[in-house]
């Protein structure tokens, strides 16, 4: 057993090169921390915010407002993309239920039957309710000699234009997308007036935009949405290419439950994305004009001739024309169609975007793209649960 007092060196003997470690550590922590706040500062201050909001609508679809919100085009114009679908107002393609608005493609054989729809022999077929100013796409005849059809998918196309439209400002929507190939479910904008001339030079905002083909398809499928503006001289020369985005959904696709896809607007920017912001899809400034940001040539062919090349949106606000006028919402579910929103040869698509008969093509495959729609219209549709629009104030 020892006996005597224990020296204990190291309680009156500091070791300098561990006090100074000690410090280091803290030292270097405290730069961590210090560093993080400044740079969520610098983020935050960034960040362009769009001030007071002022609601102008909101609908929870306890009813399907066709009087004071929502109007339905009712059509076969095909919609400039030379889309698959006609656009009804029958009960069976938009509807509400239990809180929930339904777009949803149903096929037009299982109205007229299939040999109609493909012309054998010739049909006519007149679409009630039509409420396009061109008599021409009130109606159709198929003719199977002629490999002319009538477009074999009903759906729905609505929109706010009568009722509410905003310039900068806010808009939510809260939807779950329809699974099937080739279908085309969107969110979008368009200006109540062509102020800067026909599309797409008064613009356009695709708030969400999605294709139902599946994960497994090449070319974005359900797992992928994505938010665009166009804007452009010609129909021909469109800036789409340099204003989109897209966002995916890596575990579940974006048919498996409600998302809210937002729209946030004003003179500075424009920002578009799912859920928050830390997903979005397009984050624009508006710090340069338009017409410099697309890059067009100063020289265009005008058939024989041509011609230079001037700046639509001069009149505008700088930096922000087409953007800086009033548009109105729309949803709806398109089929299809010949614009290269579903590329050729990706997932074997049925159609070719160049065929004289592309709508015919594809109506002769209906037995097999019909059979990856779901049975189940809550699957099938286009289901939005709720519309939100802020003007800015």
């Amino acid at each position: 057993m020892l006996t005597g007092k224990i020296e204990k060196p190291w309680l009156t003997e500091k070791d300098t090169r561990l006090t100074l470690a000690y410090w280091i550590v803290y030292f270097v922590a405290f730069l961590g921390v210090a560093g993080g706040a400044i740079r969520c500062y610098f983020a935050w201050k960034q960040t362009l915010h769009l001030g007071n909001l002022c609601l102008v609508m909101e609908d929870n679809f306890d009813t399907f407002d066709l009087e004071n919100t929502w109007t339905q085009e009712v059509t076969m114009s095909g919609f400039g993309n030379q889309e698959f679908e006609m656009t009804t107002n029958s009960a069976n393609n938009s509807f509400v239920r239990d809180g929930h608005l339904y777009i949803v493609p149903t096929l037009t054989s299982d109205v007229i039957g299939y040999n109609n729809v493909l012309g054998s022999p010739p049909y006519m077929f007149n679409l009630t309710g039509c409420t396009d100013a061109n008599s021409t796409n009130c109606g159709a005849v198929s003719n199977a000699s002629a490999n002319v059809v009538i477009p074999p998918v009903m759906s729905a196309r609505i929109h706010t234009k009568n009722q509410y439209a905003i310039k900068y400002g806010r808009v939510e929507i809260s939807a779950k997308l329809p699974r099937g190939d080739w279908l085309w479910p969107a969110l979008w904008m368009l200006p109540v007036n062509d102020v800067y001339g026909p599309w797409p030079r008064s613009g356009e905002i695709d708030i969400m935009e999605a294709r139902g083909n599946g994960p497994e398809y090449q070319a974005q499928g359900i797992d992928y949405v994505r938010g665009s503006l166009n804007w452009g001289p010609f129909s021909w020369l469109n800036g789409v290419s340099k204003t989109f985005g897209w966002w995916t959904n890596r575990r579940k696709t974006f048919a498996d439950g409600f998302h809210s896809y937002v729209l946030e607007w004003d003179e500075q920017f424009m920002r578009i994305y799912v859920d928050s912001r830390l997903t979005y899809m397009l984050y624009l400034r508006f710090n340069e004009p338009f017409f410099k940001r697309g890059d067009f040539p100063s020289v265009v062919s005008n058939g024989s001739n041509f011609i230079e090349l001037e700046d639509p949106w001069a009149s505008g606000t700088r930096n922000v024309a087409p953007f800086d006028q009033p548009f109105y919402l729309i949803m709806n579910v398109a089929v299809g169609g010949t614009n290269g929103w579903f590329p050729d040869g990706v997932g074997n698509k049925p159609w070719l975007d160049g065929s004289d008969i592309a709508m015919t093509e594809f109506a002769q495959a209906q037995e097999k793209w019909y059979a990856t729609w779901p049975t189940n219209i809550e699957d099938r549709a286009l289901v939005v649960d709720s519309v939100k629009m802020w003007q800015q104030c």
